[in-house]
Parts: C-alpha cells; structure tokens; sequence
C-alpha cells in the first residue's frame, strides 16, 4: 500500500470514526431533547385541562367528553381520570392496560415518599416506558376540587416519532459521510495522479539530460549519487552488532589496507620503572585510552603520543616506535618526548589550566597566559610535524584526538591538503559567550576548521561550536549539511557519542560476579551482609567527589539502617598535582573522608573507604563486578566512560547505576537512576533506593542499557567516523578530478 493510499485510507476512517461519534452524540442529545419536549407538552396539556376535569368530575358523561378530547390529538394514545382511591373513574378507548389506575397510582405514591412528600399532597408525576409499539410517555396530575384531591387524570403520550427523526438525521449523517469520503478519495486521487505524472516527466528529463530542470528538481543528482553510495555501502549502515571483525573489514573496503594515525596527548601503554628496577606496563586512567585502544588493535596503525613513562626512552627503537600491545603488537606507538618546560606551558598551563576549566562548567576560573599560549603552539607545531612523517600517501586519514591539539588541523592542511583530518573533543564545548573568555580563541577555532570532519559527544555540544563559529569568525554555516564553510574548505560537525568495545576484554577474563565480590569483601574488610557502593574517576573537580561524599554522608544521617553497613570505595586516581587547583582538590577529599569516617565509624566499620592510587583495569572491573551500586556524580562531563564501564561489568544483571545528568552517557543510560549531583538529598535518596531496590527490577535495568551499549559500541563509533571519512575523501578526490578535467582549480 502506497503512502498516498494510507494516507486516504486514514482520512476515510478518520472520517467514520468522526460520524459515528457525531451521531451517537446527536442520537443521545436529540432523544434528551425530545423527551423533554414532550413531557412539558403533557404537563401543559393536562395542567390547562384539570379545572375543566374538576368540573365534570360527578358527570360521568362530561367527563369522559373531556377526556376523549385530550386523547383526540394524534400523539396521545388514550387518557383515564382516576378516583382518589384510585379506581377507574373513566378511560379513553385505547388506553394501555400496562397503566391502569392502581398501578400509575402506586408509583405516584412511591415518587411522592421518596421525594419525601408522603404526608402532603400529590404532585404532577411523568416517566418514559417501553410497550411492544414502541417509547411512551406517561404523565399524571392530581385533580383538585375547592383544595382538596378527589382524584387522578393520566395521559399516555407515543414518543416513537422522535424514533422517525432520528432515523432520518442517520440518514441525512451517512449521506453527509458518503460525499466527504467520495472527496477525501477523490480529490487526493485527482492530485497524487497528476502530481505523479509531472514527476515522471520531469525525471525522464533529468535522465536524459536534456534541456534546463525546474528548481525543486536541481538537487535530485546530487541524492541519486548519495543513495548509491548508500547502496554501495549498505553493510556499513547495517543495524547489526558491530565487532573488531566488521570493523576491520569495513575499514578495508574503504581505506583499502592504509594505515590510520591516531594522534593523542597520552598513549595506550606506559612503560615505568618499579621499586626493583624492572619495567612493568600500565595501563593510563583515561576514557580517552578506553574508547580508542580497541580501534586500533582492529584496525592497526600508528599512534602518536607524548611519551611520559619513566622507561618510554628505553622500549623504544631508534625511530621512537614501539609494538603494542605486549605479546600481539597490532599497531605502533611513536612517542615524542616534551622537556619540563614544555609539558609546564602546553598541558598542565593552558591545557588544563586554561582550556579545561573554560570547557566544564564546574566553577573553576580558567588562567590563561601568554607564555603557556606560545607553548601550546608550539607543541601542537611538533605534534604535526610528526604525524606529517607517519603518513604514507598525500591524502591519509588522521584521526586528532581533544583539546590538547586544538591547532593541529590546520598545521596538518597546510603540509597535506588533501588529508582527511577527523578530530574528535572529548570533552564538553562550552557556549559562545563563554568561549569569549579565552584571549586566542580565533585561533582555536581556526586550527579546528582545519579539519575535515569535527565529532562531540551530543548534539549540543556541535550547536555550541556553531555557535561560537558564527561569533567570532568569518565563515559561512551550512545549514543544511550543518558544516563550516571556512575559505572555500568545508568542515563537517556531528555528533559521535563514544562507548566502549563490546565484549570488553576485561570483563571476559574477569573472575565470576560472586568470586570478584568475595575478593573485595576481603580486602575492605567488610561484612557477610555489608552493602558496598563505589566511584572510580581520576581525582579531579569536574567529577563531583566532593559532591558525592556528601551524598554518601547525607544518606547515613537521614537512613540510619545503612550504618555500620553501608560502605562507599572510591577509587581515585591522582591526577595533574602540580596544579594547585587539583592539590586543594586532593586535600579536601582526604579531609572530607576523615570527617565522615569520624563521625559513622565504629570498630570495624568505615563509611568511607579511599583508595588514592592508579588501578589498572582488571582491579578496577573487579570493583564493579563486586559493587551494588555506581554513583557517577560528574558535575559537567562530555560522555562518561565509567557509567559505560559499570553496566558492561554487570554480566549477572545486578547492581545500580546512579548517574549524573551533566554527563553524556545520561542521554543514552536513561534506565540508569538520574540525579543532579548538586542536590545533595535527592542523590542520597537515589542511593538508598538503589539499596532497596529489588532484584527484578535491577536485571530489567541493567539488561536495557547493556543492550544499548552492545548495539552502540566503539566499533560502531569508530566506524561511523572513519566511513564518513572516507566517504568525504572519494567525494574530494572525485570533486578534483572534475575540477583538472575542465580546467578550473580544485575546490577543497
């Protein structure tokens, strides 16, 4: 069925529906009408006609006179005059004998009790009966003489004409019915035909090329070569899970074997000399590394990253390549290495002491320096310079990851123009008015502009750039394509909300549910029936610890039941200590943690169990298998891994998820229970209906976001990036062919 058809097919129910329910409710209101009608017609009838019945009431002659002649109207079945005893005085020919003297009586009586009149006299009395012929209507009026009742006169009225009139306003309903639906069907028929007919015409004439298309028929080449891309890509688009296999093979379709760069401040594996002097690996506390480490273990290729391990120099070969990761080496990591002066001005000046806290809106006052700036742009020149020499054909795919190379994009274009330069920000970006705070922020979003497509996590987050895009700079917005037009080059904006690869390895090499949570009920010490909660995140001040420490506090002080049985781990991660800002951070969350342990604990009970150090990812997904419950309190986030981790951990369906709504996984883990972690009492009445909560309804939770996040893994992020990519490169190289073709310069 067309749409058209569906379209009319709705229209003439629509229709239906709209006349039956207009009859039912005229039927209804024409019968309340009618009777109504009829009953003050019988009232006045009977009313005007009681002096003369009193008169003739000892003459039996006259009165039945009276009587044959309020029955002599066509509408009136019979009348009887009633004795005061209520015998029969005297009745019309025709009369029913369903309402006899006695039995209107006895009912006139009852109606005058029930309406608490028995000791007075009788009122005028009607109702709507059912006889074999049809409706009537009886009405009774008591005859008075000088005051007193000597009786009773009832007239009994035919109501079936009001059956007629209904009939025929029906009638006139479904004529009214018949002609709209004729209309309805008709007239679109009439419409869609010729407007099907114009269309064809107008396509057989795009086909063959000839002579000038109207307007609204221009565009339609550009969507036919984008449905057969679309065509030719159909595996791509496919709903399907997506795995490191189909990642690989949809890589190799369309990057034919090249190899993909990653450039990213921190690299996937640290090399660092122990206590003994060996070298051991560590794995960085980064959403960052999360998300794109399975990438390139799938897809290979070199990644580029500030070496900052204290053994990094010494695993190394003379090109400053290591094999990663240990025993399966997929890909390359190509370590640059920065002096003290330089991670001083680029990362922890105006990266994180500038960038960051203008990004997240956590109240913390960004410092910009003009010295850090210059350290900034410098780096990011190194950092490009280097990618440059990873490349092996002039239009490769480089992926830029956050705001630590901001720059690069452009540096990168002005070496390869015809590059495809994906950058992916990580974390949140702030509106235009803010970003009016940074002194060099033309300069950032030009080096972004540099690139070919730029991903956020949400949609806001691009309407944010856009936003700032179209303040601060000279550009044009592409609507439509919702991309930066910036000197003829067009910069792509979409959003590409990260997640994690699915299975996630850890999770598969991990000990069972309940084996992960004995473990952990040795090591904290706790007891058979304790109930655990926990917070893992680097220690920094977008994360709400502060915040969710207090949650924790308020919970034991309003529920007293969790005492001495509820504990909460987090587990922290130093992070950027040489800034005083995240110093005071760490002070204040060791302080706060000896306050409520001071105040809740007992000899062998602490609310509060802090665990300030790096975990590698096998300890840290013992945690979550271990825990009831996750509290993710960040107080501006641009995705949140940790909630993703939390619920990819949870294979026995158990446990809770409280989750901040200032993330970007709160958008996708809507099952999960969402809180604002500012308000302290609502996120610790979440936690104790977290504790409470039943087992069933734990497993439909979890067992709804696991199924997004299987669905909407960091395959499929991956690979929706690199395939728009690599879509945009075909487009570029085709738009240059054509362009050397007919002799005009390539428009990039």
């Amino acid at each position: 069925m067309t749409r058209v058809a569906r379209l009319i097919l709705a229209l003439i129910v629509g229709l239906a529906l709209l006349t039956w329910a207009a009859s039912s409710v005229v039927q209804t209101t024409a019968l309340e009408w009618f009777d109504r009608d009829a009953q003050s017609r019988a009232e006045l009838v009977l009313i005007g006609a009681r002096p003369a019945l009193a008169d003739s009431w000892d003459d039996s002659a006259s009165l039945n006179r009276q009587l044959v002649t309020l029955a002599s109207d066509q509408r009136v079945i019979g009348a009887a005059a009633c004795n005061a005893d209520f015998s029969t005085r005297s009745i019309t020919p025709g009369f029913p004998n369903e309402f006899s003297c006695m039995e209107v009586g006895a009912r006139v009586r009852a109606a005058n009790a029930t309406a608490g009149n028995a000791n007075e006299r009788m009122r005028e009395w009607s109702t709507v009966a059912l006889l074999p012929t049809g409706r009537v209507l009886v009405s009774a009026i008591p005859i008075l003489d000088q005051g007193q009742e000597i009786g009773l006169a009832i007239l009994v009225h035919d109501l079936t004409y009001i059956e007629q009139r209904e009939a025929r306003v029906q009638t006139f309903l479904i004529v009214v019915f018949g002609i709209l639906a004729v209309m309805a069907f008709g007239i679109p028929l009439l419409v869609t035909k010729g407007a099907r007919r114009e269309w064809n015409l107008e396509l057989r004439r795009l086909l063959r090329g000839g002579g000038k298309q109207s307007r609204e028929f221009q565009p339609i080449l550009s969507d036919m070569r984008e449905l057969i891309g679309r065509m030719a890509s159909e595996r791509e688009d496919d709903p399907g899970r997506w795995t490191a296999e189909r990642l690989k093979q949809v890589l190799n379709r369309h990057l034919h074997g090249e190899k993909v760069v990653i450039l990213a401040n921190r690299e996937p594996y640290i090399h660092q000399y122990t206590a003994n002097g060996e070298i051991e690996v560590q794995h960085p506390a980064s959403g960052l590394v999360t998300a794109l480490e399975p990438i390139m273990r799938a897809c290979s290729g070199v990644w580029v990253a500030h070496g900052s391990g204290t053994a990094d120099r010494e695993t190394v070969d003379r090109s400053d390549h290591v094999r990663v990761p240990p025993g399966e080496e997929s890909y390359y990591i190509r370590r640059v290495w920065l002096s003290e002066e330089e991670q001083q001005g680029y990362y922890y000046g105006f990266s994180n002491e500038g960038l960051w806290p203008l990004c997240h809106v956590a109240h913390a006052r960004p410092v910009f320096r003009a010295e850090d700036w210059r350290q900034y742009r410098a780096v990011n020149q190194r950092f490009a310079d280097v990618v440059c020499s990873e490349v092996d054909s002039r239009d490769p795919i480089i992926l830029v990851q956050d705001y630590h190379f901001a720059l690069v994009p452009a540096m990168i274009r002005k070496h390869l123009p015809a590059a495809t330069i994906l950058v992916f920000w990580h974390i949140p970006w702030p509106n235009d008015e803010r970003m009016g705070i940074c002194p060099w922020r033309n300069e950032l979003l030009e080096g972004l502009l540099g690139s070919s497509i730029l991903g956020f996590h949400t949609q806001l987050h691009c309407n944010n750039f856009l936003d700032s895009v179209d303040r601060y700079l000279e550009t044009r917005r592409d609507r439509e394509h919702n991309a930066v037009v910036m000197r003829g080059r067009r910069t792509l904006v979409r959003p590409y909300p990260i997640s994690l690869e699915w299975p996630v390895r850890w999770v598969e090499s991990a000990p069972s549910a309940e084996e992960c949570r004995a473990q952990v009920w040795r090591e904290l010490g706790l007891k058979p029936d304790a109930l655990l909660g926990i917070g893992v995140d680097r220690l920094d001040y977008t994360k709400g610890v502060e915040e969710r420490l207090l949650a924790v506090e308020l919970l034991l002080e309003r529920h007293p039941e969790f005492r001495g049985r509820f504990s909460f781990a987090q587990l922290a991660a130093p992070s950027r200590t040489k800034i005083e800002r995240y110093r005071q951070l760490n002070e204040a969350v060791e302080q706060l943690t000896e306050r409520i342990n001071y105040r809740f604990a007992s000899k062998d009970y602490n609310p509060i169990v802090l665990l300030r150090s790096h975990h590698e990812p096998p300890e840290v997904f013992r945690f979550y298998r271990a825990a009831d419950l996750c509290y993710v309190s960040s107080l501006h986030d641009g995705m949140n891994l940790v909630a993703k981790e939390f619920v990819a951990a949870r294979t026995d369906l158990k446990g809770v998820l409280v989750l901040s709504e200032f993330t970007g996984a709160a958008r996708e883990l809507t099952e999960a229970l969402i809180v604002n972690p500012y308000d302290l009492e609502s996120s610790s009445e979440a936690m104790a209906a977290a504790l409470r909560m039943s087992r069933d309804e734990q497993r439909d939770r979890m067992r709804s976001m696991r199924a997004v996040l299987s669905q909407f893994n960091v395959y499929r992020w991956a690979g929706k990036m690199l395939v728009d990519a690599a879509r945009l490169r075909d487009q570029e190289r085709v738009a240059g062919r054509l362009a050397e073709r007919s002799g005009i310069g390539a428009a990039v």
